[in-house]
């Protein structure tokens, strides 16, 4: 199923450049493709470090905190960072807004991030931090749809980013570690899904007393 929605979403994306293109009329304000355009320009404001594959090494070293890759060898690692972008965020630099339309994911190789989501006065709430050896920004990465959080670098942050286009590049070329990188998304997102379930239940139990 994950694999149809990924699917269905890449080729929507490729149409819709391919059909209004940077001069076309198609860009609204709240267009997905000038917030995906804006996600970018984010990306490249941070400081690239060059050949990902020297990183190879690092990433395999925290796969025992990644629920997404603890299951990958070495060999698996290096040929994923082949189709991986490094980048250097400082201290207080947004790296996902909230509301974006998404196309990549991260994987946080050394520092610390914050996640923060808007109230319902818009006020922003940290909800989470992310470690080293953990990743975010998956299900925008995969449906598309707008960013459920924002993510701050909270110190000096080195992170792998794998776009929607180089997995689409990886389930074409190396077809076995694709399906592998697609099923271990499958049961992440679904643990996510029943610890949200979890805690939703426990809240309404709460509610009842």
């Amino acid at each position: 199923m994950i694999g149809t929605v990924f699917g269905h979403n890449l080729a929507r994306h490729r149409r819709e450049m391919r059909d209004d293109g940077p001069a076309g009329d198609g860009f609204t304000e709240a267009s997905p493709k000038m917030a995906e355009t804006a996600e970018r320009a984010r990306l490249e404001k941070l400081e690239s470090l060059g050949d990902p594959m020297q990183f190879a090494g690092r990433i395999h070293g925290l796969i025992t905190f990644s629920p997404l890759f603890e299951t990958f060898n070495l060999t698996e690692i290096r040929v994923l960072s082949q189709f991986m972008q490094v980048y250097r965020a400082s201290p207080g630099v947004e790296i996902i807004r909230e509301g974006d339309a998404g196309d990549f994911m991260g994987f946080l190789i050394e520092g610390r991030i914050e996640v923060f989501k808007q109230d319902r006065w818009n006020a922003p709430r940290l909800i989470a931090l992310i470690a080293p050896g953990q990743s975010f920004g998956e299900m925008s990465m995969i449906d598309g749809e707008p960013r459920f959080a924002s993510c701050i670098a909270a110190e000096s942050c080195m992170i792998a980013v794998l776009s929607r286009d180089s997995l689409a590049r990886i389930i074409l070329e190396q077809t076995t570690l694709g399906a592998k990188i697609l099923m271990e998304l499958v049961l992440m997102l679904s643990q996510r899904l029943r610890q949200t379930s979890s805690r939703l239940l426990a809240y309404m139990d709460r509610e009842k007393t």
